[in-house]
């Protein structure tokens, strides 16, 4: 189920590319249609319950919704102003920022080799900036780097408050970027007829389909796997924009990549490994 939403989600950085209308009527539409199609599964899942369903997730879901808007921007912005592989690896250490936000505010004990795996993964991205600064990029990459401490922020939250249903959340984050593009520009009705289709494909079949799949998955599945899984969007992600487009990552991200994908993998099978071991203890009494 979460290698399927993987691969659904990976040309997400191609349709944002080929969409030609400004950056306010993206995130309008984009946002609309997620969270148009992400209500209807809610009220076919939940009927008389699907108010309610938005009444319990509590102040914890209103801080998610707060925070996936602001990594919503964010991630777009990104995808406008830097290359879809830039973006694309910074986002892939959000799982070791999230271990580091919840080191500071739930007080969670970090073990050796994920301190080395977020030291590692910060050069990578240092790398990354390191390249960008000759060719003008770098504020798309920072605007990666805010969205991925959004998603490390969001994880830290779904964390804190695992017993609260957070597909809501998600659908309200979603809805509350559509005032703030009106109110800063968005001319829904001014695109051309090309954007309306990939549009319709985004934000109608990809991002609802995709985010469904990988809320639900998690419930079958270890976080190292989940993981594991999420990393080959890092990869699929820039290979899409590469085939369709022509958009080579420039060498320093190509280093950086090798070496952040390959540190969270090793990271990842190390703590799966780990798991498993104190599983089979368990089992045993021991």
């Amino acid at each position: 189920m979460t290698f399927i939403a993987v691969l659904i989600l990976s040309p997400d950085a191609l349709l944002v590319r080929l969409i030609h209308c400004g950056l306010w009527n993206l995130l309008f539409w984009r946002c609309l249609l997620t969270g148009g199609m992400m209500t209807l599964f809610l009220m076919v899942r939940y009927r008389q319950n699907f108010l309610r369903s938005f009444q319990t997730m509590g102040r914890a879901g209103l801080l998610s919704a707060v925070v996936l808007t602001c990594g919503s921007l964010l991630f777009v912005g990104s995808l406008k102003e830097t290359t879809a592989a830039n973006t694309l690896i910074i986002l892939a250490a959000t799982p070791l920022f999230s271990i580091f936000l919840s080191r500071i505010f739930l007080q969670d004990r970090i073990p050796l080799r994920t301190w080395l795996a977020i030291s590692v993964s910060f050069c990578g991205i240092l790398l990354i900036f390191s390249g960008s600064l000759e060719s003008g990029l770098l504020l798309g990459d920072l605007l990666a780097l805010g969205a991925t401490t959004m998603w490390a922020t969001n994880l830290v939250i779904l964390r804190r408050a695992k017993a609260v249903n957070m597909i809501p959340a998600n659908v309200l984050g979603n809805l509350l970027v559509i005032p703030l593009a009106l109110l800063l520009g968005a001319q829904p009705m001014a695109l051309s007829s090309e954007d309306y289709t990939f549009l319709l494909l985004l934000g109608g079949l990809v991002l609802p389909i995709a985010f469904t799949l990988i809320t639900l998955g998690p419930r079958y599945l270890t976080a190292p796997e989940v993981s594991l899984i999420l990393l080959t969007e890092t990869i699929l992600g820039p290979t899409w924009v590469w085939l369709a487009l022509g958009e080579l990552p420039k060498t320093p991200t190509i280093f950086a990549g090798v070496l952040i994908v390959s540190t969270l993998m090793i990271h990842t099978l190390l703590t799966l490994k780990e798991q498993r071991l104190h599983a089979y203890l368990s089992a045993q009494g021991l």
